[in-house]
């Protein structure tokens, strides 16, 4: 790797140039490029997949038989030196013998692309060319040149070289009336695009088709506008999004004369997502559905590719390895073969989405985005049979179904969901995961106007055998998590608000600000639910609250958001509030009751007290503060990585449950104050929710469970970070000697 990164950089002066004075020349803008143009024909063929097999040929058998579930027929294929005599060779002819479109892509290795300067490196290129192109140039539907230009640690050109390697690809191909595609560079990086195309138009060597792999993995979602453009602050002033991204590399094409524009590879790697969220599988799946449905949406590309089709990273299908198999060189630039043993393999959900993506959106007409670029995304599409709406959400955020269409619509929809399966009866909300509602062509759809989410309010999509109920009866309005209608219906029934009353205080788990207490479950009797509700509410905090959601929905929002990025919390039963509440006190949280063997507070006083260990009787098991310090910094490290800032992390709100191996469980309550992050959560926010957690542990425990944390982000405990912790102690003393629990101290004091 040491001689890859020397390579020289394909980003020269005269790329630059050329791409900013494009760029300052205002050609590069689209009116409401973000927004999806009204009214276009989504090609038939329009969704692809690289493929790629392996030494036995009944993989072969295996990747045909899985491209006919998928019923798709666009194919692309990495071809580089030395498959002529291998099974690449004749994994090529069973595709092409089976009938398959086939964008046969020809890599040059890393070393040999480098060295493109040498007249016998040229020559060795030129020879692999007609060899291919012999045997198989005019049975393919088009071939491919350059492989992720713009990634000089993956290709290894330089600007001269792949300009002399296009040069002879060129001469080559377009002398045996080949279509020509390239030069695939990767993500949205338009001055690339700028430079490469203007210097192949100048030679008048253009392709028939301008490739750029269509990236927005790193953005999050693919609804996201783009942060890594001009940074958070004006990611949503500049809007680039998928959309808009594809919309401008389309007019770049035309612009320099090519007629034609496609993304031959992207993809979602599941342990990329799983950095943030924990639902790898299911996200991947969303976001492929999701980012087909914008690429048809965006008019812009003739076809759009999703590869590879075979690994456990980014596959439809799993192979069953794990990512010390995966090699050395990215699939996105090329994808040599498929490992590991067929016995092992398996469909993620995203083989499922990209089966019910297909089959929706290919040949059918885009009429038109009733909404989009808000969070929530409608696109209407029609075929010779049906009227077709996709719907979902940006992830973690919900839309009422009633709010968007009359339930007369509604009753006669026909609906399926990402994954193809159709569904007895419309859900009551849409979320991350697409939706399809399809109706006859001859039957009109309206939908209701202002389209937008449901307001500050969070759901988890992916909870396994939970499903969201809408609940609107007696003024009040809320959410139920059941796993069926029917559960929903008896906790709504158990559990209605006017069967809500807040005990007395000896009869409460808490009562002050808020009362706490609990109730049987009404699924079963053996277990409890806790209530939360608040009561006492002071004329400051009911001046400022009223511009927020009740503290039942921030409760629930918290809880349902720490449960989507992977930390533990009560698991949410349901939520209701009163509407026009000017009391602000009519509102119920609703939550799984959470035994606990400790807290993290209980703990750290009898640490600060200068025990070494705590022991727990019922389970009769001790637990050191070591362990304790050890574990809790990793647990608060993956809570802040997964973009958590709690706010409110006090030692009591974090319980403790010990487990085998004396492994520590933790769990957060008292949610509504929690804010979340599409990034990790900041040093400075981290820092506040630390000295939160550390006001009542002595200083030595203190800089060893500091220590334990901050060396996963690379800091040690620097007096600046200590000062914050100065001061949040200062602020808690304060507080105490002369805010409202000091003054009812002092009252005490008098009356005694």
């Amino acid at each position: 790797m040491g001689s890859q990164n020397k390579q020289a950089s394909m980003l020269t002066w005269p790329i630059i140039r050329k791409g900013l004075a494009y760029i300052f020349s205002g050609r590069l803008y689209v009116k409401n490029g973000h927004l999806p143009p009204a009214e276009h024909v989504i090609p038939a063929d329009f969704i692809g997949i690289c493929v790629a097999s392996a030494a036995d040929a009944a993989m072969d058998d295996y990747v045909i038989t899985q491209l006919h579930l998928l019923d798709i027929n666009q194919v692309r294929l990495d071809f580089s030196y030395g498959d002529l005599q291998s099974f690449n060779a004749r994994f090529l002819q069973r595709l092409i013998d089976e009938n398959f479109q086939v964008t046969l892509h020809l890599v040059q290795p890393f070393a040999n692309a480098k060295n493109m300067a040498s007249a016998a490196e040229q020559a060795n290129w030129q020879a692999f060319l007609i060899a291919v192109l012999e045997r198989f140039g005019s049975q393919v539907k088009r071939v491919e040149i350059g492989a992720t230009i713009n990634r000089k640690r993956w290709a290894g050109y330089t600007v001269n070289g792949f300009l002399k390697a296009w040069d002879i690809a060129y001469r080559e191909i377009k002398q045996r009336g080949i279509t020509l595609a390239g030069p695939n560079l990767t993500d949205f990086e338009p001055i690339y695009n700028i430079g490469i195309l203007s210097m192949l138009k100048a030679r008048n060597q253009l392709p028939d088709i301008h490739t750029d792999n269509l990236f927005s993995e790193r953005v999050s979602e693919p609804e996201r506008f783009d942060h890594r453009i001009f940074k958070y602050r004006w990611a949503t002033k500049f809007k680039y999004n998928l959309v808009k991204k594809a919309r401008l590399l389309k007019k770049i094409s035309t612009d320099f004369g090519v007629n034609h524009f496609m993304s031959p590879v992207a993809f979602w790697a599941i342990y990329r997502i799983e950095r943030l969220l924990p639902d790898g599988e299911q996200k991947q799946a969303d976001y492929l559905a999701r980012y087909m449905l914008l690429n048809a949406a965006s008019g812009a590309l003739d076809q759009a590719f999703w590869g590879a089709m075979i690994c456990h990273r980014e596959g439809l299908i799993d192979d069953g390895l794990n990512d010390a198999d995966y090699p050395a060189l990215e699939r996105v630039t090329h994808y040599a073969s498929v490992d590991g043993d067929r016995q092992h393999f398996r469909h993620h959900a995203s083989f499922y989405a990209m089966k019910t993506a297909a089959g929706m959106l290919q040949g059918a007409q885009y009429k038109a985005a009733l909404a989009s670029s808000n969070g929530l995304e409608i696109h209407h599409l029609q075929t010779a049979q049906h009227h077709v709406h996709a719907l979902w959400t940006i992830n973690g955020k919900i839309a009422l179904l009633q709010s968007i269409y009359h339930s007369a619509d509604l009753q006669q929809a026909e609906v399926i969901d990402r994954d193809g399966r159709t569904l007895d009866q419309a859900p009551l909300i849409v979320s991350e995961s697409p939706l399809y509602l399809r109706w006859p062509v001859a039957k009109n759809i309206g939908v209701k106007p202002n389209l937008s989410l449901a307001k500050d309010l969070a759901i988890h999509a992916h909870i396994q055998g939970q499903q969201y109920y809408t609940f609107h009866k007696d003024g009040w309005f809320g959410l139920i998590l059941a796993k069926n209608a029917d559960e929903a219906a008896l906790l709504a029934q158990q559990l209605h608000p006017a069967n809500l009353s807040s005990p007395q205080k000896n009869a409460a788990l808490r009562h002050a600000r808020n009362a706490i207490w609990a109730l049987p479950d009404p699924r079963d009797s053996s277990r409890r639910i806790t209530v939360k509700q608040p009561v006492k509410m002071y004329p400051h905090k009911q001046f400022f609250d009223r511009f927020k959601p009740s503290k039942a929905k921030r409760s629930w929002n918290g809880a349902v958001e720490l449960l989507r990025r992977g930390i533990d919390t009560a698991q949410p039963v349901a939520f209701f509030e009163k509407e026009h509440d000017a009391t602000l006190k009519q509102n119920f949280y609703l939550c799984d009751y959470v035994t606990a063997d400790c807290s993290v507070g209980e703990l750290f006083v009898h640490f600060a007290q200068g025990h070494k260990d705590f022991h727990i009787a019922a389970k009769n098991v001790t637990i050191t503060a070591e362990e304790t310090y050890r574990q809790l910094g990793q647990y608060l490290h993956q809570m802040h990585k997964n973009g958590t800032f709690f706010r409110d992390l006090s030692g009591g709100n974090v319980l403790v449950q010990v487990q085998e191996n004396k492994q520590l469980h933790f769990s957060l309550i008292d949610t509504a104050r929690a804010r979340f992050y599409n990034h990790g959560t900041p040093v400075k926010q981290r820092i506040s929710d630390l000295a939160r957690i550390c006001n009542k542990l002595h200083w030595a425990g203190r800089k060893r469970f500091l220590g334990l944390y901050l060396a996963n982000i690379g800091l040690k405990l620097t007096p600046q970070i200590k000062l914050a912790f100065y001061l949040y102690d200062f602020k808690v003393a304060f507080k105490r000697k002369y805010g409202r629990k000091g003054i009812k101290k002092l009252l005490k004091k008098f009356k005694k």
